[in-house]
């Protein structure tokens, strides 16, 4: 009797188990988290440098699926989120299986500062704390003006300079404490680097 009440919980087991597997393959794809970096389509996004928080990331980085990346910024000041190559590069590949020197990032800011945002600054760096040039390859799609793709729900202006740097400047808006924004643009790199940075400055009045 002992056996066969064994068998039987094995057997309700094993159905249990491969039930769960069954749901598992069916759940849709999401952004994986792996400690500090958050991965999406072939990049993975990392806040490891501090001052703020990857809240979630979805999306592959195409144009029809942009990288979301929902991100809480505690002060007015720089920081700088660390992007990597999770998958081979493969140039001219448009399907978010392969870093290919192009991704489409959508940056949701949310301001945990205590004080209001006037304007908001993003600058690309090949090197931590060198920033990029124009003859690097990357930027913030510095070969295409007339077609960019930058928008911001919360600032009405913005100003992209590729020389002597990479940098793109949102102006004429406000984020008040607690309120959040968004980000929209075009990284490009000519000649696709494993690893680079993007500084992210959320400012205040000088005055």
């Amino acid at each position: 009797m002992e056996t066969a009440r064994k068998r039987r919980a094995a057997t309700r087991l094993g159905r249990w188990l491969a039930a769960l597997l069954w749901l598992t393959a069916l759940a849709p794809p999401a952004a994986a988290q792996d400690g500090k970096r958050w991965r999406a389509g072939a990049y993975s996004f990392s806040d490891e440098l501090g001052g703020f928080t990857i809240l979630s990331a979805s999306g592959v980085g195409t144009r029809d699926d942009p990288v979301v990346l929902t991100q809480e910024f505690y002060s007015a000041s720089p920081v700088t989120l660390v992007i990597r190559a999770e998958a081979p590069i493969r140039l001219y590949s448009f399907d978010g299986k392969f870093a290919n020197g192009f991704l489409r990032l959508v940056v949701v800011a949310r301001n945990a500062s205590g004080l209001a945002w006037h304007e908001f600054e993003f600058e690309l760096q090949e090197t931590l704390g060198q920033p990029s040039v124009f003859g690097d390859g990357l930027s913030f799609n510095q070969r295409q003006v007339g077609q960019e793709g930058v928008f911001s729900g919360g600032f009405s202006r913005h100003q992209r300079d590729f020389e002597p740097y990479d940098r793109l400047l949102f102006t004429e808006g406000t984020v008040d404490p607690g309120k959040q924004t968004d980000f929209g643009f075009l990284i490009s790199d000519f000649t696709p680097k494993l690893t680079f940075f993007l500084v992210q400055d959320p400012r205040i009045p000088l005055s």
